[in-house]
């Protein structure tokens, strides 16, 4: 077969190709292929399944970087530990079902990138680097794209999304895609977030019958879990840093423009931007520099000339909250009695360092504004959905919305054995992006996101950022009612596209919480360095202990 026709291969492929060790040898389920079992009874786990040390465990970027300096590991041995690692927890063990697809081609990458080591050549801090990709991003390789979807099953790209062309180009290896909330949890109003049709239900690395949160879900798995150096997600409204709060890591939600989007499966135009999700600020902040920059095929990118940066990490400074004036947003507290006390810790840490807080900023209109988004969304998803689908090889069948609700209507028992696509039908009610009601709609919730919410609250009282909680303690999996969400801060940097970072804020009976912090566009050098001195300060990520359930 030509690269263009074969699939991703199987976890058991992989390995026995360049990792014959004894958990290889055990390998039998493969990736891609059909889901995996939703019901983790089914997966025959103990209460506390045991998982031995790793050798990679909680790792750094640099660390790994200076490890292959020195030679203790090459490309090719991390590309193995971590391989090893994805068969052991992802597909045994605790069955995380975080990863859909193994790059076939890996390997051979590591291989190429330890010959330009020894030749004297290193790319940068990447070099080497096993990454994972959300499987909404394409990559001209033999990995499909699909969103999850049997839809697309088998849909090779043509070429790679802009953010898989930068990552190869500073010499990440593009490990394999991790699974999603099928559609980037875009189909049904009461989806299960970390489902998709093809990777199953994505599990907690934490405590396995609680939710990753979405729709990054396998990314916040994954990277959680050490089964690769860092991960991309993509964000709409949450997708990034709900997951990584859920999941212990941080996220950063970029500036809409500062990253492209071309080659991301959409959602929304306005509010769509991948980002780096990774257990530190300083490793979100590699992956950052390596992934912004302007692209002549996303326009939204032309704002970003002159604001980007092929490195942030000059912008990380231990004392950078000393003299820092940050609003503390309490609209978003108060759904959960321990979250605020962490709330409340963080708050005493940035004082204890320095910063200046402001109590009580207020957001109006939330519920007008949140109403006016959805609007927004279902009209953006029919065109952009329509144009991204414009654009596939020839051979992969849906050619609009309308034709991925025929077939998941054709194949409703593999796309919808739980929850159905209301919000496809939604969406696909609307007309086009000319029409009144979605040009009112976008106005209203950009004015009240940005000119009368985030810019209004940093000028009223001149501020830096803008904190909240992240979300909630992860709830459990529920493939029958769907999620249960607690609360959340999301929605104003994404409907503004604004930039969030969310960073580990503490625990809540063993599950991670995070704290946001978000402000103005093109804001990212200021909060990486409030992320990077409340996350030196505080120390408040924990690796996950694979637990079963919670003890009762």
């Amino acid at each position: 077969m030509s690269s263009a026709e074969r699939p991703g291969l199987s976890r058991r492929e992989l390995l026995e190709r360049g990792a014959a060790t004894a958990v290889a040898a055990m390998a039998g389920s493969t990736l891609g292929c059909g889901a995996p079992p939703d019901d983790p009874a089914a997966a025959g786990l103990p209460l506390t399944p045991g998982v031995p040390a790793f050798e990679l465990d909680e790792l750094s970027i640099d660390a790994l970087q200076q490890g292959m300096t020195s030679g203790r590991w090459s490309a090719r041995r991390l590309v193995q530990l971590y391989l090893e690692r994805v068969e052991l927890i992802d597909r045994r063990g605790p069955s995380l079902h975080s990863i859909i697809e193994i790059n076939p081609d890996a390997f051979d990458i590591a291989e190429r990138l330890d010959a330009e080591r020894r030749s004297g050549s290193v790319r940068g801090p990447l070099h080497g680097i096993p990454i994972l990709l959300k499987d909404n991003v394409d990559t001209a390789d033999r990995n499909s794209t699909t969103a999850g979807s049997f839809a697309l099953e088998g849909n090779i790209a043509r070429a790679d999304a802009f953010v898989a062309a930068r990552l190869r180009a500073a010499g990440a290896v593009l490990l394999g895609k991790a699974n999603l909330s099928e559609w980037a949890n875009f189909r049904s109003t009461r989806s299960s977030s970390g489902w998709s049709a093809r990777g199953g239900q994505c599990r907690n690395p934490y405590v396995l019958d609680r939710n990753p949160c979405g729709s990054s879900s396998g990314s916040g798995a994954a990277v959680a879990a050490n089964l690769c150096a860092a991960a991309l997600g993509t964000e709409t409204d949450g997708s990034i840093v709900c997951p990584s709060s859920a999941n212990g890591l941080v996220g950063i939600k970029p500036t809409v423009g500062l990253v492209s989007r071309a080659g991301v499966i959409p959602i929304s135009h306005n509010q769509d931007t991948a980002g780096p999700m990774a257990r530190t600020v300083r490793d979100a902040a590699i992956l950052l520099g390596a992934i912004a920059g302007a692209d002549p095929q996303d326009a939204a990118t032309r704002a970003a000339d002159g604001r980007t940066h092929a490195d942030y990490t000059p912008f990380l400074d231990a004392a950078g909250l000393r003299g820092a004036r940050i609003g503390i947003a309490r609209d978003f507290f108060g759904f959960h009695a321990d979250v605020d006390t962490i709330m409340e810790q963080a708050i005493t840490v940035m004082a204890a360092q320095g910063a200046v807080l402001i109590d009580n900023v207020k957001f109006d209109g939330r519920e007008e504004m949140n109403n006016a988004e959805f609007e927004v969304l279902l009209f953006d998803f029919k065109a952009d959905i329509a144009q991204y689908l414009a654009g596939l090889a020839p051979g992969i069948r849906p050619g609009s919305l309308a034709d991925l609700i025929a077939f998941n209507q054709v194949e409703k028992d593999r796309e919808m054995p739980w929850f159905g696509q209301e919000i496809f039908t939604q969406a696909e009610a609307k007309g086009g992006l000319d029409s009144r009601e979605y040009i009112d709609a976008l106005a209203t919730a950009q004015r009240l996101a940005r000119d009368q919410g985030i810019d209004a609250a940093l000028r009223k009282d001149r501020l830096d950022a803008i904190i909240a909680p992240t979300g909630g303690p992860a709830w459990p999996i529920d493939l029958v009612n769907g999620d249960h969400f607690g609360g959340g801060s999301s929605s104003h940097a994404a409907i503004a596209g604004y930039p969030n970072i969310t960073v580990p804020a503490g625990m809540v009976h063993g599950l991670p919480v995070g704290i946001s912090l978000f402000g103005a566009a093109w804001t990212e050098p200021v909060l990486l360095r409030l992320a990077f001195a409340f996350e030196q300060a505080s120390r408040q990520r924990q690796p996950p202990q694979f637990l079963r359930t919670l003890p009762v």
